[in-house]
C-alpha cells in the first residue's frame, strides 16, 4: 500500500507571525474607528502591506499621509 504524504505547513518566520500578530490588532482598532472598513478592505499579506495601505486611503479618502497619522496615533 502506498503511503499519502500530508502537504507540508508554509514556514511562517518569528518575524511575519509578530507582524501579523500587530496587524491584527491594528486592524481591530481600524475596523473600530471607521465602520466603512470591511474584512476584505483588511487583508494582510505579507509583502503586499504598502498595497493593501494604498486600497485602504483610498477607501477612507486620505492621503497617505493622512492614513500614516490616524495609523501611528492608533
Amino acid at each position: 500500500m502506498r503511503e499519502i504524504k500530508k502537504p507540508a505547513k508554509p514556514i511562517v518566520s518569528k518575524e511575519a507571525t509578530l507582524q501579523l500578530k500587530l496587524w491584527d490588532e491594528l486592524k481591530g482598532k481600524l475596523k473600530g474607528k471607521f465602520s466603512t472598513l470591511k474584512e476584505s478592505d483588511l487583508q494582510f499579506e505579507l509583502g503586499k502591506k504598502e498595497e493593501m495601505f494604498k486600497k485602504v486611503q483610498t477607501k477612507l479618502g486620505k492621503t497617505k499621509e493622512e492614513f500614516a497619522s490616524i495609523v501611528a496615533t492608533l
